[in-house]
């Protein structure tokens, strides 16, 4: 992952179109995290919850052993690729759209998830703003919003020097494309790119306020080995949200 330059960038939902065969295989290399990550979700789930809506599904796997683990009975997957689709043998309801235009649909889920910084991927700001209220709309009164962000400022992930280097430019010219990157995975020889955000702890208290979501709680969890990590600086961020 690198600071954002233009050119040669496809569409994020393009992107994963290519990604989609050897996606699995992209997950196991950081089963660490993901699987420390969903262990927080499945610790943290209402008792009672019933039903989950997972926003960025990718192929479904992930948000089938969730739903399993808690026993919930009701699986919604988000996901805008039909490749990545395709490739999904989990039984659920599937909305093959883009979360941008989660506006068009109605439910009520008492688990809402948005994994492993999907929400980079949705460009800009506002629209990001607009997408995590429609999170809130659909989140049941009483259940929870799980979401977890690259941080910008992961200095045991990025190296120091290049993360003091961002927190300067934060400092020095703060905006909110400071942390526009590109995503970059390497394929069989192949290099595929598209377009990311990575976030600052401020930078979403900002984002969740302004969609009218309040932070209950947040986990910092290293990326390469999934341990929890007391200092912001030392990994990404899992956050639990309710409705205000």
């Amino acid at each position: 992952m690198t600071e954002f330059a233009g050119g040669g960038l496809l569409d994020p939902v393009a992107a994963y179109d290519r990604i989609a065969p050897v996606y699995a295989r992209l997950a196991k290399q950081r089963q660490a995290y993901l699987d420390a990550i969903d262990r927080c979700i499945v610790a943290e789930i209402p008792p009672g919850s019933r039903s989950l809506l997972d926003v960025g599904a990718g192929d479904g796997a992930r948000a089938a052993r969730i739903a399993e683990a808690a026993g919930l009975r009701g699986l919604t997957l988000l996901e805008p690729s039909s490749v990545m689709l395709s490739r999904c043998a989990t039984r659920a309801t599937i909305w093959a759209m883009r979360a941008e235009n989660l506006h068009s649909q109605q439910g009520s889920f008492d688990v809402v998830t948005c994994l492993w910084n999907v929400l980079g991927h949705i460009q800009p700001a506002a629209v990001r703003v607009q997408m995590l209220r429609q999170l809130a709309r659909l989140v049941s009164a009483g259940g929870r919003v799980f979401i977890d962000l690259n941080h910008r400022y992961n200095a045991r992930h990025y190296g120091t020097i290049p993360t003091a280097a961002r927190y300067l430019r934060d400092w020095v010219s703060p905006g909110e494309h400071n942390g526009d990157v590109r995503v970059t995975w390497d394929i069989e020889g192949q290099r595929i790119s598209t377009t990311g955000h990575v976030f600052t702890h401020r930078e979403f208290i900002a984002l969740s306020q302004a969609a009218g979501l309040t932070i209950e709680k947040r986990f910092v969890v290293d990326y390469a080995s999934g341990q929890h990590r007391r200092r912001s600086c030392a990994g990404n961020f899992l956050y639990v949200l309710r409705n205000l």
